[in-house]
């Protein structure tokens, strides 16, 4: 089915309000038809007999007859509005739905400016569509074929006089269509990335003003700003070169009519009213004639905005809700990882044969160096991605069994890189618990050590944060998204750097609290403090996809292996009670490595 058919089934779905609407196009366009014909009897009728009267009420009726035009006119254009407001906004409900569906791994690859821009300018195309294509155009379409039919029955040589040149306009309308929806694909396309750099740009304003780049970031925009308005000229170029040549032609047909039908006027083969109303008819041929340009610009961006569109719409999540799944309320939290491996879009594994298991009420430290597969591990257990091969299961369940939102309901997660709502303090924590009470929210903000801070605030918890939580510091934001993923009270908890963006004193008060919160939920925290590591039940190293030590603190120093190294370069400056070494931060294997 072509993109512009289901566009039209969208608009079908309000199939009584969209056929009101074609009746009052059809009905206006029969008015409209009878208009040129009352001028012509007057100037027939009523001129040459010079009866006054006639003349009195053929204008009374041609008065009437545009009167109901005017009402038939209002309804196409109040329900074709409304129709086309009503298919935009359907489409925008189930874009954004498809959105929040599609996994991570399907967001990795696209530009938010691009999604953006096919959730707002996009979708105003396809509006116009409906609108002004299938509605308007309707009306353009009987009109014409209403005068043709008129025409060609009043006189049938001026008839086909007059419409020699419609096949010179529909082989234009077609090239130019062609071309026109390459070049509004283009547009769309870098109208997106223009978006994208616009968002990153404002997002990044610190970075950028901080490393001095707004020359180099104003140049990136100019650029594509430049890219943008050049194909959108060379669209507008293509839609005037239509208009110019249909004008030409028709203006040329308009004196080959009045040329010709004057002689049979003087023959006396036809009279001055019928030439008058082949002239009023040719007037009434100009509006479908100049709107063809416009209508090919209008399909052709519906047809590849709407391509844009569908492409979200139609698009596969990886992660998928088994048909069968099941809904569960609270797990114990057994955990298990087994042989399981990950690679991201066909690249190199990200995991490979990582088998583990940690116990309910355990706390897991993953440590590693930069693209080990730490986050990748944990970011499984909720489903943001899943395995390419091995399972997940916890207590005892595959988690593709079970249901995306039951899931995720047994899952906290503080992720490294904290995102807050424009909203305020008290909405922010309570994002995951709208039900919460106002003792629930000060109850986890005093476990995450953060109570103090926000009554200390003028307006308290009715604070607002601002965009991103612009306002707190880095400490208050983790701070805050600890008190959130508490508030959902889950078996499994999953830190990510949650502490990272803490100082040493607020670390201490936050970890004295954890103690309690993580009793009894199965804790998986990447670790990059030594307090966290040593307090773990289990430490897992990874490197390069594998998991390649496990056991306690002392266990793995014993070993004398990675972690070995990433404790003496990492974590043992922050291990007071430790013996200095003579020999510096190299572990023993490291010094052996340098000789």
């Amino acid at each position: 089915m072509s993109v512009l058919a289901r566009l039209t089934r969208h608009a079908f779905r309000y199939r009584r309000r969209f056929l009101l609407a074609y009746a009052s196009t059809f009905g206006a366009t029969a008015v409209s038809l009878i208009i040129p014909r009352l001028l012509g009897d007057a100037i027939d009728t009523v001129i040459t007999s010079g009866v006054r009267i006639n003349l009195l009420w053929m204008a009374l009726a041609i008065v009437g007859v545009s009167i109901v035009r005017g009402f038939l006119t209002y309804g196409q254009g109040y329900l074709g509005e409304w129709v086309s407001q009503r298919v935009a906004y359907d489409l925008r409900n189930s874009f954004y739905e498809k959105l929040q569906r599609l996994s991570f791994a399907y967001h990795d690859q696209q530009q938010t400016g691009n999604l953006m821009s096919k959730a707002t300018s996009d979708i105003e195309g396809v509006r116009w569509f409906i609108y002004l294509g299938l509605l308007r155009g309707a009306y353009l379409g009987v009109l014409f074929i209403g005068v043709a039919v008129l025409l060609l029955t009043m006189h049938w040589q001026l008839g086909l006089l007059s419409l020699a040149f419609v096949p010179i306009a529909i082989w234009r309308a077609i090239m130019a269509s062609r071309k026109l929806r390459k070049l509004w694909t283009g547009v769309q396309t870098s109208l997106g990335e223009l978006i994208t750099l616009l968002q990153e740009n404002l997002t990044g304003a610190r970075l950028v003003r901080g490393f001095g780049a707004q020359d180099y970031e104003q140049e990136k925009f100019h650029g594509k700003a430049s890219e943008v308005s050049d194909l959108s000229y060379q669209a507008s170029r293509v839609d005037a070169s239509i208009t110019s040549l249909l004008n030409l032609v028709f203006t040329l047909a308009t004196l080959l009519i009045v040329w010709y039908g004057g002689r049979q006027v003087l023959q006396g083969d036809i009279t001055a009213g019928q030439l008058s109303q082949f002239i009023f008819y040719m007037g009434m041929l100009i509006l479908p004639v100049r709107s063809t340009g416009r209508l090919v610009n209008t399909f052709a961006r519906a047809a590849s905005a709407g391509q844009r569109i569908f492409d979200v719409l139609d698009a596969e999540s990886p992660v998928k809700e088994a048909p069968e799944a099941v809904t569960v309320d609270r797990l114990q939290g057994d955990v298990s990882f087994e042989d399981v491996s990950l690679s991201y879009n066909g690249r190199s594994p990200a995991l490979r044969g990582v088998t583990l298991e940690a116990k309910p009420g355990q706390v897991v430290a993953l440590l590693g160096p930069p693209g080990s597969g730490k986050s990748s591990l944990i970011h499984l257990v909720p489903r943001f991605y899943d395995t390419s091969g091995g399972s997940v299961t916890i207590d005892g369940l595959d988690i593709r069994d079970l249901t995306l939102e039951s899931l995720r309901r047994n899952v906290g997660i503080v992720l490294q890189d904290v995102f807050l709502f424009t909203a305020t303090i008290r909405d922010n924590i309570a994002y995951g618990a709208p039900e919460a009470t106002q003792e629930d929210v000060e109850r986890v903000a005093q476990i995450a050590q953060f109570h103090d801070f926000v009554v200390s605030l003028p307006e308290g918890y009715d604070t607002w944060v601002g965009e991103r939580g612009v306002t707190l510091s880095g400490g208050q934001r983790q701070r805050l998204a600890i008190a959130r993923t508490l508030l959902i009270n889950p078996p499994i908890l999953i830190l990510d750097d949650s502490t990272s963006s803490i100082d040493a004193q607020t670390e201490y008060q936050i970890q004295q609290a954890m103690e309690e919160v993580i009793r009894g939920r199965t804790t998986f925290v990447i670790a990059h403090r030594l307090s966290t590591v040593k307090a773990a039940d289990l430490v897992i190293v990874m490197e390069r996809g594998l998991v390649v030590e496990r056991g306690t603190h002392e266990e793995l120093l014993a070993l004398d292996g990675l972690y070995t190294r990433i404790y003496e370069l990492q974590l043992r400056p922050q291990d007071v009670d430790a013996p200095v070494s003579s020999e510096g931060p190299l572990s023993g294997a490291d010094q052996r490595g340098q000789r």
